[in-house]
């Protein structure tokens, strides 16, 4: 047995310290947090000053015997949990658990698993911050209070159904995708026209290059437009006046969590729950320093490896000293960004971990490299005509300096520069040639949806949320079906150029895809049924202000200046009235919206949600007969459908057609768009749309699906609706939609199975369902 017990988080992390610690120490994981607040009576006392009521879940009693019994057999445990509040309150759990004593007991904490860092933090314990584990614990009880009370209002309140919940960022970050969705659904586009004429030039080596001047200003409309076309009929135009001025550009900081997440969606397209999940990757096998943080400094250390590593590469002129400064002020500057441990290190041996990693070594590396240095032209040219001016603006890269390694990208809702072209040598008073001049018309757009990034990036700046709850935050708000990320094709759209040339203007029309999306964040009709409920009677919790001021008095509690309760006490008195209130007063939600008149049978016709999501009705259920519904597209919204699309969907369902002497009918159900032929279902392929879908499209399609059942069909028994298929795992039964696993001893001989065997073992699952697996350890949420 070691002398020293170190307690970590993760396995992979153990196995890399273990190495750099020797013989004496054995470092063991305790996968996360060990207990939890219990689930039965919200698992908080709130009568008792909000005490938390913690249980160790079944899937840790294995663990946490584990430990007991190596703390018990070893001289001194060390805690080393990672460095932020969540894993100072896993330390503060071990402690109460294993029964250490918090003021005597060794913590330690490292930013990067280095053998230096490492053995540096062991020569400097401290003891447990209970200011830190206090400020976990507020936020832990104040989410669980929120969730627990807001959720069975919703139940209450809204017939949809029970799984519906509630969550304090969650349902800002909701709000905020809602809030978008309507500014787009309301926005009005205009058009107007922007000239641009066309010259040519010749450069130093005596060549002709075209250069693009801009018109002063945008036209309202076309007559406008043409207006100034014809008055520059004839005109000749003459450089005016020329402007050389020195630019530069600087490199962004170095990565902090938000804005890794943020350049990773854009550069590389991942998620932000898939860059938290390499960047741990990374930092557990030591590649990296620590990925949660939202401090922008490097450390004395880390600044002199980046100098050599520049000095080294590119040479001492691309090199510059900077230090960064934090926007944040709860930022701690003993924190540093995330950056690799080692320098030298340009990429890493994993290839799933590969491109984070180098994205990383760049925009450190580029962050202590020297400006760009640009020349920018301006040249101002008259029109004799109408003595209107034209712009022509040209760029020259002088000295590359950082963006020899990096460039910072854009979400497409910042206003980025075109890039400038460059411009032959121009001289006061040189005349030009006008190929061309062009008045284009260009329609004004809403502002983009929301990425994860950019969600990321908006959540950071009103202040919701922290460097550990973005990515559960994005995660958990798709998985309750309040948003979806999904992409939405264009559509054509006529525009009209007017183009000017030897002195005659020709009026053309053309064509653009506009309005397409790629993985974008839509808002369900059931996120905005929500978000419309929470906003009418819980909006405090809902307003952006508020719950950036929470975000601040946790960080006033793990800075020592706050109570945790007594911030529990303040927040919890008025939400509490809300909640019963809402009980008491508010009405049940409908969730629809009226959309006309059938005209075949004078019934009316709304949009609402239905117990399997949006849908139309035709009728009431108070009539005699039954109403008729229909389920909309995926591209559908109840807020948007018109009277038109809504009938579009009664075409359903729709017959194609005779295929071996049966009919062959399309339709959509709960489980998405099926075809039936002969009794049987069979799913479409996702390309095929049930609307517009054709007969010889399907029966390919039926044979292909049947001739696969058939070899995966054992036996059936027709009357019990029972079959006995083969799977991957091996031969099991199938009754209805539901599946059961044969018992080992009779997989063999799955073939010879009788119906009363095949309902026993049915009968048997039922009385004793297997154990559901453990689910794998959460990552830090808030």
């Amino acid at each position: 047995m070691a002398k020293n017990l170190v307690i970590v988080e993760s396995p992979a992390k153990a196995k890399t310290i273990e190495k750099i610690l020797g013989k004496d120490f054995e470092v063991k994981s305790c996968f996360g947090h060990i207990r939890d607040l219990e689930k039965d009576d919200m698992g908080i006392d709130i009568e008792n000053n909000f005490k938390p009521k913690y249980v160790i879940p079944d899937d840790k009693e294995k663990i946490v015997k584990e430990l007991k019994k190596l703390a018990k057999d070893t001289d001194e445990v060390w805690l080393a949990t990672d460095e932020d509040r969540e894993g100072e309150a896993i330390s503060w759990h071990l402690c109460e658990v294993l029964n250490l004593d918090p003021a005597t007991t060794k913590r330690i904490v490292f930013h990067e698993i280095t053998k230096p860092a490492i053995e540096n933090a062991v020569q400097h314990p401290r003891t447990l911050d209970m200011d830190r584990v206090n400020a976990q614990q507020a936020r832990r009880i104040l989410d669980r209070i929120v969730g627990f009370e807001i959720s069975p209002v919703l139940w209450r309140k809204m017939s949809m159904r029970n799984s519906l919940s509630a969550g304090r960022v969650q349902s800002v970050a909701v709000r905020l995708i809602v809030e978008r969705e309507r500014e787009i659904n309301a926005f009005q586009s205009v058009s107007t026209f922007k000239v641009e004429a066309y010259f040519t030039g010749k450069d130093i080596n005596g060549k002709n290059i075209s250069f693009k001047a801009e018109g002063p200003g945008k036209f309202k409309t076309a007559e406008d437009a043409e207006k100034f076309l014809q008055q520059c009929i004839g005109a000749a135009y003459t450089v005016k006046d020329i402007q050389v001025k020195p630019g530069k550009k600087s490199p962004a900081a170095p990565f902090t969590t938000s804005t890794l997440q943020q350049e990773a969606s854009r550069k590389l397209g991942y998620s932000v729950s898939k860059t938290m999940l390499l960047a741990q990757k990374l930092y557990e096998s030591g590649n990296i320093t620590y990925m949660r943080t939202d401090s922008v400094n490097l450390s004395d250390t880390a600044l002199t490896d980046i100098e050599k590593a520049i000095k080294g590469s590119f040479g001492n002129k691309y090199h510059q000293h900077r230090k960064f400064k934090n926007k944040n002020e709860s930022a701690q500057e003993a924190h540093e960004a995330i950056r690799p441990t080692y320098m030298e290190n340009t990429t890493v041996e994993d290839s799933d971990t590969r491109k984070l990693y180098e994205l990383i070594w760049k925009r450190t590396i580029a962050s202590q490299m020297a400006d760009a240095e640009l020349e920018k032209t301006i040249a101002k040219i008259d029109i004799s005509t109408n003595h209107d001016e034209l712009t022509a603006s040209g760029e020259v890269l002088k000295f590359d300096g950082f963006l020899k390694v990096y460039m910072e990208s854009h979400d497409d809702e910042d206003e980025t520069e075109e890039q400038e072209g460059s411009l032959p040598p121009l001289a006061v008073k040189q005349s030009l040639d006008l190929k061309e001049m062009k008045a284009t018309e260009r329609f004004s757009r809403p502002a983009p949806r929301y990425t994860e990034a950019s969600l990321v990036k908006k959540l950071e700046e009103l202040g919701i949320g922290r460097p550990s709850t973005y990515a559960p935050t994005i995660t958990t708000i798709q998985k309750r079906n309040y948003v979806e990320k999904r992409d939405k094709e264009g559509i054509k759209r006529d525009f009209r150029i007017l183009v000017l040339k030897s002195d005659k203007i020709d009026k053309q029309t053309e064509s653009e895809n506009t309005g397409a999306e790629k993985s974008k964040l839509f808002p369900t009709d059931l996120g905005m049924i929500v978000t419309d409920f929470l906003n009418q009677y819980f909006n405090n919790v809902m307003d952006y202000g508020f719950t950036a001021k929470i975000e601040g008095e946790f960080d006033e509690i793990a800075h020592g200046k706050k109570q945790w309760n007594k911030m529990l006490k303040e927040f919890y008195s008025p939400f509490h009235k809300d909640v019963e209130n809402t009980l008491e007063n508010a009405e049940r939600v409908k969730g629809e919206r009226p959309l006309g008149i059938d005209a075949a049978s004078g019934k009316p016709i709304v949009a609402r949600m239905g117990r399997y999501g949006p849908m139309i009705q035709i009728g009431s259920v108070d009539d005699e007969e039954k109403p008729r519904f229909a389920k909309l597209k995926a591209t559908q919204s109840i807020e948007t459908i018109t009277l038109e699309e809504a009938m579009e969907l009664f075409k359903l369902p729709r017959n194609l057609g005779k295929f071996e002497d049966s009919d062959v009918t399309v339709n959509i159900g709960r489980f998405g768009p099926y075809a039936q032929h002969d009794k049987k279902f069979y799913s479409l392929k996702k390309e095929m749309d049930p609307y517009t879908v054709e007969l010889d499209e399907i029966a390919p399609l039926i044979v292909e699906k049947r001739s696969a059942k058939d070899e995966r069909t054992i036996k059936i028994f027709e009357k019990e609706k029972i079959q006995i298929l083969k799977g991957p795992y091996g031969p099991y039964i199938k009754q209805g939609l539901k599946n059961y696993k044969i018992p080992k001893e009779k997989i063999d001989t799955a073939a010879d199975l009788t119906v009363e065997e095949a309902k026993a073992i049915i009968e048997d699952v039922k009385a004793n369902p297997p154990k559901k697996k453990a689910p794998p350890r959460k990552k830090k949420a808030e």
